[in-house]
């Protein structure tokens, strides 16, 4: 379970519909209390406890991304459920290790960096 803190436009096709993926899981345990199995417990969870605003505009972001490339969307978020802090501070691995980690991925990630 990640979500990246780079731009979308950096990652490649395969991780930036998991990161959508996985938004929509955090977003249902954190607004509507699913703890789906240890994920409610989980670091990538805990750092967006009080930051669904965040998680919202970076949905947003990733819904840009999607409709940049050609994608179509069909899952949008209730805003009304954002709420808390508007900027995520807090990352399991700095910006710097995640491009370290992306680069040493098979994929097309970071290309353009």
């Amino acid at each position: 379970m990640r979500v990246w803190g780079l731009h979308p436009k950096h990652l490649c096709r395969k991780h930036l519909l998991a990161e959508h993926r996985e938004l929509h899981g955090l977003w249902n345990i954190l607004t509507k209390h699913q703890a789906q199995g240890g994920y409610s417990r989980h670091p990538e969870t805990l750092r967006w406890v009080g930051k669904t605003r965040a998680l919202f505009d970076r949905h947003e972001l990733l819904v840009a991304e999607f409709f940049r490339r050609g994608y179509q969307h069909h899952t949008p978020l209730d805003e009304k459920l954002a709420q808390g802090k508007k900027d995520q501070t807090v990352f399991i691995n700095t910006i710097a290790e995640q491009k370290v980690i992306l680069k040493n991925k098979p994929c097309d990630c970071l290309l353009h960096i």
